[in-house]
């Protein structure tokens, strides 16, 4: 490799480090929970992890994934349409269908896989995608892979999205394209607004749920529950990797031919491995544990109001509402992360972010809370803050 594209990359990570925005990579050496073990033998509770249902070390998912490593075995070496889909994945499947009630569901690898394999399928240049400012990198990606005409609309802008489906109105298909949650904001997308205008342009509507499913909606079947357009939404993806169980997988949920040609036509799908049967059937399990997960629920909201409440009367600004992740915004990307590191010292573990993930000048330290989080930890958490918010002028 040449020295000088070397000496470049050398340059350029001295300048996000010298800037606050390099992402340095702290080691876990315990399972994910609330209270985590770090390199070096520290003890620390755990605020920016996505284990919304405190289920990443739940002992029945651990049984079931054991149980299906022993009966179906590590690996499939395979793609789907080959040798490589197993009566685990057929079940996983139906049974995401049935808890969304959609049709028919794809698996992927990764919820990234889902979005990046599902515009340039579906939609040719006669078509357009009208997507939200803020919607997750997975679905930018997805949209610039495709062939259709692209039309974006301020953030949760009800008037600025009519405004891109007028101008998008002499195209064959139109498709929305929304998360159901922002994660960076802690924001639930205005599902019905959406729908409604869905209905009055003749557009679909397409909903990442990850930072919703399991949690959000009075059964935890996510956004489109939680605000009462069940059945309006035309395509959902979404993730096993955060509340449904921490590990990994993605999926897209809809009408069944719109799957079927999915299968037929979505490189990511075609082209990788399907889910490890572990996970698979690990995931079956927690669907189960989710419909019975009533007291989870109302255990994170609880820790979620009670965060919010003490920060708020601590001085701190935050983003978002009705929602687990709550945003601490600090606006200078150097403070983010010196406040990171002030809190990991006082045994709290959370995450500066800083652009591209979020806009320069919107830097925060983005806590998420979990059904396995005590009082005693929210209490601890808000004292360590406030502590650290005062020494760095924050507050």
């Amino acid at each position: 490799m040449k020295n000088a594209f070397i000496a470049y990359l050398s340059a350029e990570l001295a300048a996000l480090k010298s800037a606050g925005l390099y992402k340095s990579e702290r080691v876990i050496t315990s399972t994910q929970s609330s209270t985590i073990e770090v390199a070096g033998g520290s003890k620390v509770l755990n605020f920016c992890a996505n284990n919304y249902l405190g289920l990443a070390d739940n002992e029945d998912l651990r049984d079931a994934a054991k149980a299906a490593l022993d009966r179906y075995g590590y690996g499939m070496a395979s793609v789907r349409f080959i040798c490589g889909t197993q009566e685990v994945h057929k079940h996983l499947e139906a049974r995401i269908s049935s808890f969304l009630k959609m049709e028919d569901t794809i698996l992927y690898s990764s919820c990234f896989d889902a979005n990046a394999g599902l515009f340039e399928t579906l939609l040719g240049e006669e078509d357009a995608i009208i997507s939200d400012a803020l919607n997750h990198a997975s679905i930018i990606d997805g949209v610039r892979l495709s062939k259709a005409r692209r039309f974006r609309y301020l953030n949760n802008d009800l008037v600025a999205l009519e405004e891109e489906l007028k101008k998008a109105q002499d195209c064959r298909f139109l498709l929305i394209a929304t998360d159901g949650v922002f994660s960076m904001d802690g924001i639930i997308a205005n599902l019905a607004g959406i729908c409604d205008l869905a209905e009055k342009y003749g557009a679909m509507v397409m909903v990442d749920d990850s930072h919703a499913v399991g949690f959000i909606g009075r059964y935890g079947r996510g956004s489109a529950e939680h605000c009462g357009v069940e059945g309006r939404i035309d395509i959902i993806t979404g993730t096993l990797g955060k509340a449904l169980g921490g590990a990994s997988g993605g999926y897209t949920s809809g009408k069944r031919e719109v799957i079927d040609w999915l299968r037929q036509r979505s490189r990511p799908y075609l082209f990788s491995n399907t889910l490890m049967p572990a996970i698979a059937g690990a995931s079956l399990k927690v669907f189960d544990l989710v419909e019975r997960g009533d007291v989870l629920r109302e255990r994170l909201y609880a820790n979620a109001d009670r965060f919010r409440s003490k920060m708020s009367k601590a001085g701190f600004t935050l983003a978002g509402t009705n929602h687990p992740i709550i945003p601490v915004i600090l606006g200078d990307a150097t403070i983010a992360q010196q406040m990171a590191e002030k809190m990991l010292q006082r045994g709290i573990y959370v995450i500066g972010f800083s652009f591209p993930v979020v806009p320069t000048g919107h830097a925060r330290i983005r806590t998420q809370m979990s059904a396995a989080h005590s009082s005693a930890d929210i209490d601890r958490a808000v004292e360590a803050f406030t502590e650290v918010g005062r020494e760095l002028g924050v507050i």
